[in-house]
């Protein structure tokens, strides 16, 4: 066999291993952002369904307050029927807004503070966000190594031939980042 066939075909399939090695190093990467949404998915939709008994037991106390109630509800509808991890991203940070209202409310009924199962709601709701803020830290570090592999050379390659598409970044909108409104009139 003439030596420039064998070093083609060392080429070859040192070609081939690196294409299946970095195939398969994207597929990770991607599945593991899947898996890193999932898990800020369990506590939003955690978040949720802690909200509805967080309402019912504020509605006990501050009946003249049903706009505030009722924006905490329509947030929650909105991210309950959000369908894809960019509309829940979207739905998540009103709610977020609309959950910091509701505890500036609280704050102007002395009752309502000392009552055992809102405190309870409240330090569950806190302990959720608390993970939420969390695991976006570890989904937003996912999603970076995984949009690297995908727009760096030569992995680049891969990724193009084989369809693999950037993930978004579970970031905070402008919307987001402002201070919440609160007017007890």
């Amino acid at each position: 066999m003439p030596i420039w066939l064998i070093i083609v075909i060392v080429v070859v399939v040192l070609l081939v291993l690196w294409f299946v090695g970095t195939y398969n190093s994207l597929v990770g990467l991607r599945n593991k952002v899947k898996d890193q949404w999932a898990q800020i998915d369990v506590q939003l939709k955690r978040r949720a369904d802690l909200i509805p008994n967080l309402v019912e037991t504020v509605k006990g106390y501050a009946k003249h307050e049903k706009g505030t109630l009722e924006e905490v509800i329509k947030a929650r509808n909105t991210f309950v029927s959000a369908s894809t991890p960019e509309e829940e991203m979207k739905a998540a940070g009103d709610f977020e807004k609309t959950i910091s209202k509701l505890f500036a409310l609280a704050e102007n009924y002395p009752d309502l503070k000392a009552n055992e199962n809102f405190m309870s709601l409240q330090a569950d709701l806190k302990d959720c966000e608390d993970k939420i803020s969390m695991m976006r830290q570890f989904y937003n570090d996912v999603v970076m190594k995984y949009n690297n592999k995908v727009e760096t050379i030569p992995s680049n390659i891969v990724a193009n031939i084989c369809h693999f598409k950037k993930s978004a970044f579970f970031e905070a909108t402008e919307k987001d980042k402002e201070v919440p409104k609160v007017s007890f009139e």
